[in-house]
């Protein structure tokens, strides 16, 4: 499915999958509660890069975990 927000088109389907995977990590991992709640920050993540244009799920994933665990789990330690 795909929404348009202004002239840009979001594939929901395809953004949702790779939250779920990179949540789903990253719960395991213990960086984010475990909880059904989405994460804003870890979602932003996701979007931007879509809309950036990376449209392979998986990669999209791997490469939210890291860009979170870079710039959120660092301050948590502190």
């Amino acid at each position: 499915m795909l929404l348009e927000r202004g002239m840009q088109a979001l594939d929901v389907e395809l953004v949702s999958e790779a939250y779920a995977i990179a949540a789903n990590y990253l719960r395991r991992s213990g960086a984010l509660p475990d909880s059904l709640i989405t994460d804003d920050r870890l979602l932003r993540i996701i979007v931007q890069m879509y809309r950036n244009g990376e449209l392979n799920k998986i990669r999209l994933a791997n490469k939210a975990i890291a860009k979170f665990e870079v710039k959120f789990e660092t301050r948590d330690v502190a």
